[in-house]
């Protein structure tokens, strides 16, 4: 794998961390439950049948392994959207990182889950059919951008090894 790969795993995979640790954190000191990523690969598990979207996708049929599924393109998309950042502003921003790219790609990676998890999952565009869609929307938004922020610190810390 070449350096570049490497540290765009690493930097994407850091992000993601950073994420989840935001969301432990929500979970923890505020009681604020985020997405479960079995629900994503039970998502993922039904695709293969042709079933895209859900009336509600915690009453779908659970899929084998979705546990392990959910996470590992939880991370995979991560890494993803990594790759789309250096895609865009080029390869010496992982040598020399700075924090407006970074974010930028945290903010437009917030589409994903408000224009095909969420729909796909029964909750409609941008949690539109949620109990409470702006608070919805308001942590998808924070937490993507702690993904942007992760993915700062993450290019930092690799861009010191």
């Amino acid at each position: 794998m070449s350096e570049v790969m490497l540290r765009i795993v690493v930097v994407g995979a850091g992000a993601t961390l950073a994420m989840d640790l935001w969301g432990l954190v929500l979970r923890r000191v505020y009681g604020v439950t985020g997405l479960d990523y079995r629900m994503v690969g039970r998502w993922l598990g039904h695709l293969p049948r042709g079933e895209f979207r859900h009336a509600g996708i915690g009453k779908a049929p659970p899929v084998t392994g979705e546990a392990v599924i959910g996470w590992a393109a939880h991370y995979a998309i991560g890494i993803m959207f990594a790759a789309g950042l250096v895609a865009v502003f080029g390869t010496g921003w992982l040598q020399e990182p700075t924090i407006m790219p970074a974010l930028l790609t945290g903010l437009v990676t917030v589409a994903a889950p408000f224009l095909v998890m969420q729909p796909a999952f029964g909750m409609g565009i941008a949690s539109s059919r949620m109990p409470d869609p702006t608070a919805s929307r308001l942590r998808s938004l924070i937490t993507h951008l702690v993904f942007g922020t992760g993915l700062f610190i993450a290019a930092r810390l690799t861009a010191m090894l």
